[in-house]
């Protein structure tokens, strides 16, 4: 028996033994009432004697000492068991026996029956084999094909402090920490602080920023008490929100802090010796607040299309808050809910309801529209402005002094007041078309010219 049943057995020996007890507390008689009774009734069970006394060994019988003895309980011979129910006993056994330890079947048939089984479960298996890798290359085409009806290839990034290299943010990400890491030689201190906010989440690092602040002014205010000195490697304080962090331990290395075994017990004993050179406690303390993540910028990657190559207007999954599962869901429950209210909705409802949808994309893709025909395309932040737009389009130009206008289908047309306004504000998301217009020059001569710059007409798309 298991350790567990064991102890659940004696805990229900326990309770049984306890409710017997209280029972018989319950149900124990009153002595003086029941002698008092018998001593009325004249019974016959003869003298009582106290407990105490010793016992009689040859004591008077009572006079109920005439009882009549009975003799143990012996039970009767039974009959034995007849010849002829022995006789069939066995053979049903011997039934049992032949059937339970029936031979194999080596007739002809059966060995082509059982040959026929295993070669159907082969066809079988092959064919769920060829199945499956089916659906896996139709899965693959379908991908390519969505792919090669993305409006771009995705959300792009430029570092400036690292490279001019152009890559998607998770590719940053890789190459931001390995630069951080190679850097941290020689200069452990402020560069562990930028590791901090770069290689961990936010939260984490912020709590981790915290508890280093004050350990540091700590040593900053009482240098020579001996509790802010070291620092006990299984605290939990310190377990919980330094100790894993990445660039943490740098940073206290960096302090002046060293790894140390006193009575069996790790700590981080601090010295003022070994602190980095040209570093003392009050910079690196101003570093750990002031340090915050390597900024990005967005790269508008600049895309210039054919009319054909303008329909193509599916987004990639970077430009969502959500991922493409979610949305479906969202969409669908939405869906079932105006299905269900079964009522027409007031123009607050239809707001409120354009709002959530608008609140699901991060990024917009903006397309503007020369009278010769061809598109530029550019990706935004769906909080940037009007006026970033208008200084991409110019940026662009040809003739960068060129005085234009820009026409939205849902804003009309977008003036000074617009400039400030983000494209959520004006609802430019996730995708949009802006008509380009050039002031001064008649309509009919707009078609025949050409805006954009030479180095920006090859990037036209290949067909």
């Amino acid at each position: 028996m298991s350790k567990i049943k064991k102890f659940f057995s004696r805990k229900k020996e326990e309770a049984a033994a306890f409710k017997v007890s209280f029972y018989l507390f319950l149900a124990k008689p009153n002595y003086e009432s029941l002698a008092f009774q018998l001593k009325l009734t004249g019974s016959g069970m003869g003298e009582g004697h106290k407990l105490n006394a010793p016992k009689q060994e040859n004591a008077a019988p009572s006079g109920s000492g005439s009882r009549k003895k009975y003799e143990a309980y012996v039970p009767p011979n039974r009959n034995e068991i007849s010849m002829e129910a022995r006789q069939a006993a066995n053979a049903a056994l011997a039934r049992i026996d032949k059937k339970t330890s029936r031979d194999f079947n080596t007739s002809l048939s059966a060995v082509k029956a059982q040959a026929k089984r295993e070669l159907e479960a082969e066809r079988r298996q092959k064919e769920e084999q060829q199945a499956s890798a089916e659906a896996s290359a139709s899965n693959t085409s379908t991908s390519v094909a969505d792919n090669r009806n993305l409006a771009c290839e995705g959300v792009f990034f430029r570092c400036p402090m690292i490279s001019d290299e152009i890559l998607p943010k998770a590719a940053w990400k890789t190459k931001i920490k390995e630069f951080l890491y190679q850097q941290l030689e020689a200069d452990r201190g402020l560069t562990a602080c930028l590791i901090i906010h770069n290689c961990n989440g936010k939260e984490k690092a912020d709590e981790c920023i915290a508890t280093l602040i004050r350990y540091l002014e700590n040593l900053i205010k009482s240098p020579t008490e001996e509790k802010f000195c070291k620092i006990r490697m299984s605290n939990r304080i310190f377990s919980e929100k330094v100790r894993y962090v990445e660039g943490a331990l740098d940073v206290l290395q960096a302090a002046g802090f060293s790894e140390v075994e006193i009575d069996g017990e790790q700590f981080l004993l601090w010295t003022r010796e070994q602190t980095e050179k040209d570093l003392d406690l009050p910079t690196l303390v101003e570093a750990l607040k002031n340090s915050e993540t390597i900024p990005l910028e967005l790269d508008r990657n600049i895309k210039v299309l054919l009319p054909s190559q303008a329909r193509k207007v599916a987004l990639p999954n970077e430009f969502y808050r959500l991922s493409p599962e979610e949305i479906k869901k969202e969409q669908q429950l939405r869906t079932e809910a105006i299905a269900q209210a079964q009522m027409l909705r007031t123009k607050a409802m239809r707001d409120r309801e354009e709002q959530r949808n608008l609140r699901m994309y991060r990024y917009a893709l903006v397309r503007v529209k020369f009278p010769n025909g061809l598109f530029i395309q550019g990706t935004f932040n769906v909080y940037e402005k009007i006026a970033d737009v208008f200084e991409f389009v110019q940026s662009c130009l040809a003739d960068e002094s060129l005085d234009f206008t820009l026409l939205a289908a849902s804003e009309g047309k977008l003036g000074e007041e617009d400039l400030e306004k983000t494209l959520f504000d004006c609802k430019l998301i996730p995708n949009s078309l802006l008509l380009f217009g050039a002031n001064g020059v008649a309509s009919a001569d707009q078609a025949d010219l050409n805006y954009l710059k030479e180095e920006l007409l090859m990037l036209v798309q290949a067909m």
